[in-house]
């Protein structure tokens, strides 16, 4: 069951009774080593436990369900059931937080600088050939320049993608989370701030060259050259891509 809510805890200041339980149920699933699809204890059992009226039973659950932590089915065996948070959901509502932080290129590639280049250096001779396969597939897809904002939009999300499969290969989920959510902000601060437009040739051509010559030293397993050639990757696109941010904002600014 779930530890009860001691007097101490009862609310004054601070979360409200609602959160308090959904925390305790929280802390307990974790405890539990409770998975996915286990049920949870029944309304009037929580309320027995916690000591709580059924409406801030209720108004928990609902948190929790809001949260994407349980899911409840009603009818015959229905109730409330542990539920694991997916990577697009988490990404959803991590992406909701920043989306008032009025992130700039730099805040994404201060990260990207650090993290990508020890992916790339752990990932070195990891890979099967499927995944080798599906890196060459995916930049095969950008192998002509763009030659209009549609196409250079395009090729944007394309390339970012890469990166994206290249942290899914990683054995360190929050490591592999994180460079996955930098390139869905990237990805997304491009197009909303229109920043392929016009067409950068030289982005296109010298980002497709790093991942090329990124897959080499991955399939040869020369961990130190990954390093190197992904930290040239990120240092370049840093620079190319402030400098296309850069005069976005000098074509809006008034004459």
């Amino acid at each position: 069951m779930p530890p009860a809510i001691t007097r101490s805890e009862k609310p004054g200041r601070g979360l409200s009774r609602p959160a308090q339980v959904a925390d305790k149920i929280k802390e307990w699933v974790v405890e539990d080593g409770l998975n996915r699809g286990d049920r949870l204890p029944g309304e009037a059992e929580l309320m027995a436990q916690f000591g709580m009226a059924k409406g801030t039973i209720r108004e928990a659950m609902r948190i929790l369900e809001a949260q994407g932590l349980i899911k409840t089915r009603t009818g015959p065996g229905g109730g409330s059931f542990v539920h694991e948070v997916s990577k697009e959901r988490a990404r959803a509502l991590l992406g909701n937080y920043f989306y008032f932080k009025n992130l700039t290129i730099a805040d994404i590639y201060q990260l990207r600088s650090v993290l990508e280049p020890e992916l790339a250096a752990s990932l070195a001779g990891r890979l099967d050939e499927d995944a080798l396969k599906a890196l060459r597939a995916n930049i095969a897809e950008f192998d002509t320049p763009a030659t209009d904002a549609e196409e250079e939009r395009a090729r944007h999300i394309v390339s970012l993608r890469f990166h994206a499969m290249l942290a899914a290969q990683s054995s360190n989920p929050l490591l592999a989370f994180l460079i996955d959510f930098m390139a869905c902000m990237l990805s997304d601060l491009t197009v909303y701030r229109r920043l392929f437009d016009p067409p950068n040739t030289e982005l296109w051509q010298r980002g497709r060259d790093y991942q090329m010559r990124l897959l080499e030293a991955l399939r040869d397993g020369d961990g130190a050259a990954a390093r190197r050639i992904m930290s040239e990757h990120m240092s370049t696109a840093w620079w190319l891509m402030e400098m296309q941010e850069a005069e976005m904002e000098r074509r809006f600014l008034p004459e």
